[in-house]
């Protein structure tokens, strides 16, 4: 989504690993089981490798580290309004990468063993929701929502020429002041694209040029840069630019699509040219340690309204299997963190529905067709007016029920409804109160990924 010059509002599964992981157990004991059948020279080589007799006993366990991603303790940083235990992530720390190389798939930490599973159903729905707070200023009534709402995340709105330490003393009080569900700490988002979409804007921040103006960049000079913004972010205890943006905009509509060409927000009407750049803005906030999130998903590149500001914003052209899906195909094969939902109508996809409450859009073509297995966040469901004829609280249940993960609601005052509702489908509904422990698992293990919590 996109208020220009208001705002841009825009703001995962381990069970392959599980299973890989029995199977591995599974091989090594059938392995070990052969030295009844060996000779003694056999059975001393296979007890040097680490065998055990056959016979009863407990399952050989993972060895120290099996549990990837994150075998450390995040150290909270200067002005860290706490400081963190063995094993849980600081509030201060804002998200330092825990590894030094992004894994092979978003959602694979190497454990069989669930996040999700150790909190509480009220903090496993405060996972799903990201609700947008003012990024200048907290104030008490903030927080309150924060805390009542158990929110695992906020977006930071309005443009600010606060200066790096003082967004930090900001974020510091968010952690602060809002409730921490345990093991985890606050996820904090803005948007930071550049140009016209830069909320932080003070010293200590780069001025960053419009996507329009990147994309004559070279991709080396592209990714460094993207490096570099990141860096800037989480030393402001930010954890997330949500972006870049993938959209492609034919030349044929140009200055015309208000969402994305009439503010400068996209790399071009090339879809070639899109990936490489999208692809090196993901692997430069990767390297920072930053959380990517690409967007806006099928793509706002031929539709002509905005959906922050417009009702029945429509694409009639967008197939499932467009060509111009590729960047973020691009994106996800550079270790996107997350991929952002467009709130649009694809009629030649689900003609029945916004993008961000179809099945077919979100279970099928982000998961099935693309691989991801990392966060689905919608784009705001809190004011947009494409989705304002739906009930606030119904917004967050069709996007989770559609294969969603992280709701961005700007509008706190709706928040509360958004959690009740979640709440009261997953307390009727068994499968949709599967897909709410699904969603928390993938929101837990990004930020285990990120420094934000610990498994």
């Amino acid at each position: 989504m996109t208020q220009i010059p208001k705002s841009d509002r825009s703001a995962v599964g381990d069970g392959a690993a599980a299973a890989g992981e029995r199977a591995r157990r599974t091989v090594d004991r059938s392995l070990c089981g052969i030295h009844l059948r060996l000779p003694v020279l056999a059975l001393a080589l296979l007890l040097l490798l680490g065998c055990q007799p056959a016979g009863p006993g407990p399952a050989a366990t993972p060895p120290p580290g099996a549990t990837a991603e994150t075998s450390g303790t995040a150290t909270a940083g200067p002005g860290s309004p706490g400081t963190a235990s063995p094993g849980t992530a600081s509030p201060g720390n804002g998200g330092t990468n825990p590894t030094s190389e992004a894994p092979s798939s978003p959602a694979t930490t190497g454990s069989s063993t669930s996040c999700a599973d150790r909190l509480s159903e009220a903090d496993r729905i405060g996972q799903l929701m990201m609700v947008g707070v003012s990024s200048s200023q907290v104030n008490e009534s903030q927080l309150q929502v924060l805390r009542e709402t158990r929110a695992g995340a906020v977006i930071l709105m309005g443009n600010t020429s606060n200066s790096v330490a003082r967004t930090k003393q900001l974020t510091d009080r968010l952690r602060g002041g809002a409730h921490q569900a345990p093991g985890t700490t606050l996820f904090v988002a803005t948007d930071h694209e550049g140009g016209v979409v830069q909320r932080l804007q003070g010293p200590g921040f780069d001025d960053i040029p419009s996507a329009e103006e990147q994309a004559t960049w070279s991709d080396a000079e592209l990714e460094q840069a993207a490096t570099r913004w990141g860096e800037q972010l989480l030393e402001a205890g930010v954890n997330s630019p949500l972006g870049p943006v993938a959209d492609v905009v034919p030349a044929s509509i140009g200055r015309r699509n208000e969402p994305i060409s009439a503010n400068r927000r996209g790399y071009g009407s090339d879809s070639d040219v899109v990936s490489a750049k999208v692809s090196a803005v993901v692997s430069g906030y990767g390297e920072a340690g930053a959380v990517s999130s690409v967007k806006h998903f099928p793509g706002l590149g031929r539709v002509i309204g905005n959906t922050d500001h417009r009702t029945e914003v429509v694409d009639d052209t967008t197939t499932r299997n467009d060509p111009l899906l590729s960047p973020f195909r691009a994106a996800v094969d550079a270790k996107a963190d997350m991929v952002m939902v467009a709130t649009a109508v694809y009629r030649k996809i689900d003609a029945e529905q916004p993008a961000a409450f179809s099945p077919t859009v979100v279970d099928g073509m982000i998961r099935d067709d693309m691989g991801f297995t990392g966060v689905v966040i919608s784009d705001d469901l809190g004011v947009a007016k494409q989705v304002a004829h739906v009930d606030a609280g119904q917004r967050a249940v069709l996007f989770i029920r559609a294969g969603g993960d992280l709701v961005i609601n700007v509008d706190p005052s709706t928040a509360d409804d958004m959690v009740d509702a979640i709440a009261a489908e997953a307390k009727s509904d068994p499968e949709f109160a599967r897909r709410v422990d699904e969603s928390a698992e993938r929101v837990l293990r990004m930020k285990e990924r990120r420094g934000l919590a610990s498994c």
